[in-house]
């Protein structure tokens, strides 16, 4: 991927600077069946609440099972359909409701997941991966098509693969993906010890 590393106020892990959420993917390169399985074996050391591990994966590799990655693409909205098209593996991710363990309601089970796809994502980036989270598409379509049972949650579509290089990439692709990447100040999501009290930078 090329470099969108965002101005921190001090600095932080390269592998975290550099992962960021692109759309161009070079759909001529297929992902070697090791980084997949390296992507996963990150979501599966992610920390869950008592071990539970709530996460489950679908992976949709175009070049293994083209089915299923049509599958997963028909249940993408039109505007992500328009980019993802490119990309060689797609990945539902869904999330337990019930603690495992226990037989209970587990409220941190959505939380973990996302976890578990951070981990993934930053795995991505050390391998020179792209991935892209999407929350735009039809979960009951996702449920049905892929026989999700009623107590998982699906939770996102995302897309793996490579960027297509700079030079290439052309139109209201190009535009979005060399937008300088934006977040908001420290203060307004971050917070001293209660809540709305701006977290101020006391740097030494």
């Amino acid at each position: 991927m090329f470099d969108k590393k965002p101005r921190t106020s001090v600095p932080v892990n390269d592998l975290i600077a550099r992962r960021w959420s692109g759309r161009a993917y070079d759909s001529t390169r297929p992902v070697p069946e090791k980084h997949i399985i390296a992507l996963l074996e990150a979501a599966r050391w992610a920390p869950s609440c008592f071990g539970d591990q709530p996460w489950r994966y679908i992976i949709c590799n175009k070049h293994k099972n083209q089915a299923a990655w049509d599958q997963a693409f028909s249940c993408l909205s039109e505007g992500n359909q328009s980019w993802a098209k490119d990309a060689p593996v797609l990945i539902l991710s869904v999330a337990d409701s019930i603690m495992s363990k226990t037989g209970k309601p587990n409220r941190w089970g959505q939380h973990d997941t996302g976890a578990a796809t951070m981990s993934l994502c930053i795995q991505a980036t050390e391998l020179g991966l792209m991935v892209h989270q999407m929350g735009g598409f039809n979960a009951d379509t996702s449920r049905k098509l892929f026989s999700v049972p009623e107590q998982y949650m699906p939770m996102a579509m995302i897309t793996v693969g490579y960027q297509l290089p700079l030079e290439k990439i052309d139109g209201e692709v190009r535009e979005r993906e060399i937008t300088e990447r934006a977040r908001n100040p420290l203060g307004m999501n971050f917070f001293e010890g209660t809540w709305g009290n701006p977290y101020r930078e006391n740097q030494d």
